[in-house]
């Protein structure tokens, strides 16, 4: 008999030792790998607090800049560097009415996102 099978197991430690334990759960669907990055990126879009913070404005309604700029408090830069990172990402679109552009979001699964996490944050705090 060789070393390994003269080894000693712990009670509960051995062969069969998970026998009263329920089966491991079988394994998720899996995904195409560009889809998971997509999805990564997508999030990644989402990870700064002014642009969940533009998320959240627009899910009340369609806004300009400058309304973004005062409702937030940050500077006309700011709001359009970070509108434009929102819009490649697909998740901000914007439509030109007259001089101003109106910025809406594309739909409303990215705001659930968004909301479910600042909700999940505040029942922490």
């Amino acid at each position: 008999m060789s070393a390994a099978a003269q080894t000693t197991h712990a009670p509960g430690a051995g062969p069969g030792a998970d026998d009263d334990h329920h089966p491991a759960p079988e394994p998720g669907p899996t995904r195409d790998p560009r889809t998971l990055a997509a999805a990564g990126d997508l999030l990644r879009a989402l990870a700064a607090p002014v642009r969940i913070a533009i998320v959240l404005q627009l899910l009340e309604h369609s806004r300009c800049v400058h309304d973004l700029v005062d409702a937030l408090g940050v500077t006309q830069p700011l709001i359009s560097q970070h509108l434009r990172v929102l819009k490649a990402a697909g998740v901000v679109e914007g439509e030109r009415k007259g001089r101003e552009v109106l910025y809406s979001l594309v739909d409303d699964h990215l705001a659930h996102i968004v909301v479910d996490a600042v909700a999940h944050v505040e029942e922490d705090t």
